[in-house]
């Protein structure tokens, strides 16, 4: 991963996360594209663990990459329904 992607400081308004990245950009996403932070309070939100690679939060069970934000993707985690 290029050292420019690396993100520096989260914070959260009411509907979106913004993350500030290493680069000088600043990416925003909805929150709701990540239930478990779309339902987690202010402290849990705000516990993240900034690593070179992503966002972390171990209460949570929620690992965001930064390549995948930047990609637009969001919460990967969720079942696809099985083609019958």
């Amino acid at each position: 991963m290029n050292f420019s992607t690396q993100a520096r400081k989260v914070h959260f308004d009411n509907d979106s996360m913004w993350v500030d990245l290493a680069d000088g950009r600043t990416i925003g996403v909805p929150l709701a594209w990540f239930p478990r932070l779309l339902r987690a309070s202010k402290t849990q939100r705000n516990a993240v663990r900034i690593s070179p690679r992503g966002l972390h939060w171990d209460a949570l069970d929620e690992d965001i990459s930064i390549a995948g934000l930047l990609a637009g993707h969001g919460d990967m985690t969720r079942q696809r329904p099985v083609a019958a």
